[in-house]
């Protein structure tokens, strides 16, 4: 676990070097959009922590580490439980907060390498095409349909938003040029036309089933750890108090 956490913590400060965010700390303060290295880091911090918390004081029977461990995850697991009821009670609000996440996100498309490469997977993946449809391209200065606009890649989409042709080996990166500027009919043929919002609601229903195990799994798995620390620091407690 401990180990893991590094893992992660290394590829963010890697990805952040190779950026050079790290030569440039005010760079943080000027994304435009989520940087996916803050998954990476955010995780592997906890991660390494809890793990340190959890596996030092085992070994060295140290109650302050154990309950720290233990007070930590049950932190975690009531956040996880709120933040689940929650988006049960606030669905139309997350939905919102959704669809202007991936909008702030198409914005700063072009200045993200790890962003752009999020946003082409979720596409991908979704078979998608911008939040709610492939019009939402028009946020960002490269693709928006304006007469202003010079970019070669005007009134288009990502490559990730073109239907894929299985016979087709190496991917066309110009796919979506001027892609918005055909008739509906006939941008269905060439471009994803849902927006992946709506395709993740798909993606929830028919997959809920495995969704809510793995969170069922998490959860178990955090209360065992709990009840194991727990368990330590009172046998810990209890051979102390004999002497």
């Amino acid at each position: 676990f401990q180990f893991l956490g590094i893992a992660f913590l290394g590829i963010g400060l890697w990805a952040w070097n190779e950026k050079g965010v790290l030569s440039n700390i005010s760079s943080i303060t000027d994304l435009g959009g989520f940087d996916p290295v803050w998954l990476f880091l955010v995780v592997g911090g906890v991660m390494f922590i809890l793990g340190f918390a959890g596996c030092i004081g085992a070994l060295r029977e140290n109650t302050f580490l154990l309950k720290f461990f233990s007070v930590f995850l049950g932190i975690i697991f009531f956040l996880e439980l709120t933040a689940g009821v929650l988006a049960f009670v606030f669905k139309d609000w997350i939905k919102d907060q959704l669809y202007f996440f991936i909008n702030n996100n198409i914005r700063a498309y072009r200045d993200d390498i790890d962003l752009q490469n999020l946003i082409d997977f979720t596409q991908e993946y979704w078979q998608c095409c911008g939040a709610f449809g492939a019009d939402d391209w028009n946020l960002n200065i490269y693709f928006n349909c304006t007469d202003s606009n010079a970019s070669r890649e005007r009134c288009g989409v990502p490559f990730s938003c073109c239907t894929k042709d299985p016979a087709e080996d190496v991917i066309n990166t110009q796919c979506g040029y001027d892609a918005r500027q055909k008739p509906e009919v006939d941008q269905q043929i060439v471009i994803y036309t849902k927006g992946c919002v709506p395709q993740f609601e798909k993606w929830l229903q028919d997959n809920l089933t495995i969704v809510a195990g793995i969170f069922i799994g998490i959860a178990l798995l955090q209360i065992f750890g709990i009840c194991l620390a727990q368990n330590l620091v009172s046998d810990i407690e209890a051979v102390r108090a004999s002497w």
